[in-house]
Order: C-alpha cells, then sequence, then structure tokens
C-alpha cells in the first residue's frame, strides 16, 4: 500500500473518532437537559405540596419548619468548641452591654445593596 492509502486510513479513524466523540457529546448534553427538566419538575411539585400544606394548616407549618431550624442551628453550636452559652434569662446579654447595642431592635425594611469585592 502507498502513503497516500495509509493516510486516507488515518483519516477515517480519526473522522470516525471524531463523529463518536461528537454523539457522546450531544447524548451527554441531552441526558443533562432531561435531568434539568426532572429536577425543575420535582421543585414545582414540591412548591404545590407545601403551598398545599401552608394552606391547610395555616401558619403552623412555617412554625414548625422554624422550630426544627433552630434545633437543628442549636445542635450544631452546642458542639461548636469556640461557642458559650450563658444561662438566665434572654434578657442576659442586653443587661451586659451599657446600652451599645440592642439586639432586638427593629431591622430596616430594606438593606443597602452589597458592596462588589474584586
Amino acid at each position: 500500500f502507498g502513503a497516500e492509502f495509509m493516510q486516507a486510513v488515518e483519516a477515517k479513524q480519526v473522522a470516525q473518532q471524531e463523529a463518536e466523540r461528537h454523539k457522546f457529546v450531544v447524548l451527554k448534553n441531552q441526558q443533562e437537559k432531561e435531568a434539568s427538566i426532572i429536577r425543575a419538575e420535582g421543585e414545582a411539585e414540591a412548591a404545590a405540596m407545601i403551598s398545599s400544606a401552608l394552606y391547610r394548616a395555616g401558619p403552623g407549618l412555617i412554625e414548625l419548619r422554624r422550630i426544627e431550624a433552630a434545633k437543628d442551628i442549636a445542635k450544631s453550636m452546642s458542639s461548636a468548641p469556640n461557642v458559650s452559652f450563658i444561662p438566665g434569662g434572654s434578657n442576659i446579654l442586653v443587661n451586659a452591654s451599657d446600652g451599645g447595642v440592642n439586639p432586638f431592635r427593629k431591622m430596616p425594611d430594606s438593606l443597602p445593596p452589597p458592596q462588589k469585592r474584586y
């Protein structure tokens, strides 16, 4: 066989490999698209279920979620070595400062936009 024939065979093999790679990329993109659609449908269904539960249970469900979140936060904070607990009423931290910081003050309705960090 001549050099031209060998180059043609090699070019054909390279073209076949490129075609296979492109098929793989297309298949991968299709699977990612389908996964995104399924994920979005699941999120929409979950939102509908939560909305329905809120309608039926009223604010009780929100309060339950708030309590669960507070319980999880307290559990994670209790295992942190750099967190200290002060026993007593809820106003003990207010009494500890000389009128400087009030943790119960009303927060502003709107906050300034965050500054960009470069």
